[in-house]
């Protein structure tokens, strides 16, 4: 490492040497609350009522059905230590972070109108104005390279506002004439009946799930954290022998696929729609059934080392895993 890369990570402001944190998402305390604002005043919660579903560009849906206020052509969004509620003035001491959307898609899938929203602005007070800009630098200088994903200009702030929420890491299998995948993604959720996944548009775990139309996503046991991320690899490379993962005894109940070593709960889901934006492909399935494994609440989820050195700052308890 050179002398100007080794001064850029000293002079960070980060408390942890790793760019996410793993967790169990079930006794991670005090998290941040997401709101809905209108001139400063909260509209409602959105914590658990949106799915972060790509980060170049940016992109938050929602189901219609969580605010009127989501039709217009753009949103902000607040984020809070503080419990509020609707009508509450979201006061600026109050606020860690902030993020302005403009909506660029709408789509009314099975009944159920659902908005895309790509970030704007991104702004927080995780780590100091000083520390940030450090940040941005190494970010320029560094991180430029084949292979990564590189956040230009305030794209990189947004992401780490995205991820001060802990967003689960699931694993995700795809099959086709007895060959599989196994891959782990972040970025999915629920929104309104449907089910919605963002990958890579030019990673071959997106082509294999297209061209399956099925994927069986699991919820990992907090444990397996290490053995997830190692399977990272898996979305740029060709199905396989189901012999190649380490699976559990059991199937899942309709397509009779494999499940993965860890699993706490799984969803079967059958692809209905899906379109591009940015290095993303947005895929919407049916549920086509979910089944809880295990009893264990220790759902594996990650945050970004930014929100996280602000929480060590402050002196919140974390049960942070480190890989």
């Amino acid at each position: 490492m050179n002398l100007a890369k080794k001064l850029l990570d000293k002079f960070n402001g980060l408390h942890y040497p790793q760019e996410y944190l793993c967790l169990a998402r079930e006794t991670f305390e005090h998290p941040l609350h997401a709101y809905l604002l209108s001139n400063k005043t909260v509209l409602c919660d959105i914590t658990e009522q949106h799915v972060f579903a790509g980060y170049s560009p940016l992109i938050f849906a929602f189901a219609a059905t969580v605010s009127p206020a989501l039709s217009s052509p753009t949103i902000s969004l607040g984020f809070s230590q503080e419990t509020l509620k609707p009508n509450d003035v979201f006061k600026e001491k109050d606020a860690i972070a902030g993020l302005s959307l403009s909506k660029f898609h709408e789509l009314n899938a099975g009944g159920c109108l659902i908005y895309f929203f790509e970030g704007v602005k991104g702004t927080h007070r995780f780590i100091p104005g000083f520390s940030q800009a450090v940040g941005e630098l190494n970010n320029r200088l560094y991180k430029q390279k084949a292979g990564n994903v590189f956040l230009p200009g305030n794209l990189l702030k947004q992401v780490q506002i995205a991820y001060s929420i802990p967003r689960k890491i699931c694993l995700a299998t795809v099959g086709k004439d007895n060959l599989y995948n196994l891959f782990p993604t972040d970025l999915h959720g629920q929104v309104g009946d449907l089910y919605l996944i963002s990958l890579r548009h030019e990673g071959k775990a997106c082509m294999q799930v297209e061209s399956s139309r099925r994927v069986v996503l699991s919820d990992m046991k907090v444990t397996s954290y290490k053995h997830v991320y190692s399977l990272g690899k898996n979305h740029m490379l060709p199905l396989k022998e189901r012999s190649e993962f380490d699976w559990e005894a059991a199937s899942s109940e309709g397509f009779g696929w494999p499940l993965p070593i860890g699993v706490t709960s799984y969803k079967e889901l059958k692809l209905e729609n899906s379109f591009p934006r940015g290095i993303h492909k947005l895929l919407l399935f049916k549920i086509v059934h979910e089944k809880q494994q295990s009893g264990m609440q220790s759902t594996l989820s990650h945050i970004h080392n930014c929100y996280a050195t602000w929480r060590f700052k402050h002196g919140i308890s974390s049960n942070l895993l480190m890989r």
